[in-house]
């Protein structure tokens, strides 16, 4: 059973919550409640800002005769649409963002270095088990 064009696009809510109540412990040394019609309308007012904001990027893009979307549309899309004050924390986030994936991918090429020199060095420990085998084979054949 397909579910509703309307539950489809809903964006979760534990995560919706979470982030709400994150935003207001850092606002208010009270402990503060929320409704779930507020969580709602908060979840309805991101989803609605996300949808604009992706089209916006999309026209961009598509001027550019593109059709893939990147960070900079995004930024360009955040600046048409008047939300210039998002700008430098999106910057920030996403150069934070490659940072950590240019050390991710360097860790993970620097390991297959490091298993492709151990290879080298002794073959027998990758495939030991298939080297002992290729050579009982053989004495066998001798002895036969």
């Amino acid at each position: 059973m397909a579910k509703p064009a309307a539950e489809v696009e809903e964006l979760p809510r534990s995560i919706v919550r979470r982030v709400v109540k994150d935003k207001l412990s850092r606002c208010s040394d009270e402990d503060i409640s929320v409704q779930k019609d507020a969580l709602l309308a908060f979840s309805e007012s991101a989803r609605i800002f996300i949808h604009y904001l992706s089209a916006t990027a999309n026209d961009i893009c598509k001027e550019s005769k593109r059709q893939t979307i990147n960070a900079d549309d995004v930024l360009k899309a955040l600046e048409e649409i008047e939300f210039p004050e998002f700008i430098d924390p999106l910057r920030a986030s996403l150069d934070e963002f490659r940072q950590k994936t240019a050390a991710k991918r360097l860790g993970a090429k620097a390991k297959e270095a490091d298993r492709k020199r151990k290879m080298k060095e002794d073959p027998s420990e990758s495939n030991g088990a298939d080297v002992g085998n290729a050579e009982e084979g053989n004495e066998n054949d001798d002895d036969a």
